[in-house]
């Protein structure tokens, strides 16, 4: 379901179920290698990627969701804060995160790579898209406030209230993919990317602290306050790590 290996400062996680649909078996075994990765010291980056050759991860198991009794995916009644929780953590993993986008990310699956600090996507094939509109679900609040940091405007729009389907191209063009590459080069470029990116986790507490400034419960990007007051009493914002 999910194979967690190490190659040198690069730890390369592998979904592997198919279309790596979410449940809460995956959540829990994708919670599992993020505990391994942080586990660890000194530089490090973590690369996401998926084992189907069409599929990063086709979102929400929509079949464990309607079907009764026991099933493979496991417990239903937890699954949206477990879910939440692990996305929450990728946001904020104190490494760098490189998604290696293969094929089709939607919904469940766009949220996951959209938390990763870098997308790389393969350029011919596979669409990027928040497909909740077009399900009969809504995009949950604290995705809005993701996709709202992560994407620029107007393709935030388009993301969130018209489930635009994003290709590589479009996406690059976008400005949340930070390359396009053929299918048989992907691998190479996001571990090339994340070697480049794992000094930055030298010191974890450091890189963690900033990713929470960002994101976390007190993000310098939702205070009430101007740049201009902060700076002048700098000492009421002193980094927290």
């Amino acid at each position: 379901m999910i194979e967690l290996e190490r190659h040198d400062d690069v730890f390369v996680l592998t979904m592997t179920d198919d279309e790596n649909r979410w449940n809460t078996t995956f959540v829990r075994a994708f919670a599992a290698a993020l505990d391994e990765v942080e586990a660890s010291d000194g530089a490090a980056a973590l690369v996401t990627m998926s084992a189907h050759d069409k599929f990063f991860s086709n979102g929400l198991d929509l079949e464990w969701v309607s079907s009764e009794g026991e099933h493979r995916g496991g417990d239903r009644a937890v699954f949206g804060a477990e879910f939440m929780d692990v996305m929450g953590r990728i946001i904020t993993m104190p490494v760098p995160t490189i998604a290696a986008v293969n094929g089709h990310a939607f919904g469940a699956g766009f949220m996951c790579a959209i938390g990763h600090d870098v997308r790389i996507m393969r350029e011919d094939r596979g669409f990027l898209c928040a497909n909740e509109l077009q399900i009969g679900l809504t995009v949950p609040v604290p995705e809005i406030a993701l996709f709202r940091h992560k994407i620029p405007a107007p393709a935030f729009h388009e993301t969130i209230i018209l489930a635009k389907r994003w290709t590589a191209p479009a996406a690059l063009a976008a400005g949340f993919v930070e390359a396009a590459v053929p299918l048989g080069e992907l691998r190479e470029a996001a571990m090339t990317r994340a070697a480049e990116l794992a000094p930055l986790a030298v010191h974890r507490k450091n890189f963690g602290w900033q990713k929470e400034a960002i994101y976390g419960e007190n993000a310098a990007l939702n205070t009430q306050h101007g740049a201009a007051h902060m700076l002048k009493n700098m000492s009421d914002f002193v980094s927290g790590h």
